[in-house]
């Protein structure tokens, strides 16, 4: 058990740092793997939000793997609140990154990706318990 959440723990890191290099790279590396071309934003989903849903998807998706795997750890509440701030921080930095811009709906789909997964967390706790 110990090697599949040290396993899980790796990918959970891996994927932050995934989240960073998409958000942080000059241009739209999820453009240039599917249509070769750097300009072309994705969506993962097809939406009338746009690219929006992307940024909830990923912060969902990297908060609730991070979540459950600290949901018994002294870290927890610092790990939300570290999410929290590299979405903000993320989203603010795509102000000097160029080819990238800020956007307050990309910022508040982090947010709320975080979120949703955080009352996730909280509501298996709160039902699990014995």
């Amino acid at each position: 058990m110990y090697k599949v959440i040290s396993f899980l723990n790796f990918i959970f890191y891996i994927s932050v740092v995934f989240l960073i290099i998409i958000y942080l790279f000059p241009g739209s590396l999820l453009g240039f793997f599917l249509y070769k071309d750097f300009n072309v934003q994705p969506n993962l989903i097809h939406n009338p939000f746009g690219t929006n849903i992307n940024h909830f998807i990923g912060f969902f998706c990297v908060s609730i793997l991070g979540l459950f795997l600290h949901l018994k750890r002294d870290n927890f509440k610092n790990l939300v609140f570290g999410l929290i701030c590299l979405s903000i921080i993320l989203e603010i930095l795509q102000l000097i990154v160029p080819n990238r811009a800020f956007e307050i709906y990309d910022l508040s789909a982090n947010f709320i990706g975080v979120l949703v997964a955080y009352f996730l967390v909280k509501i298996y706790k709160f039902f699990s318990k014995p």
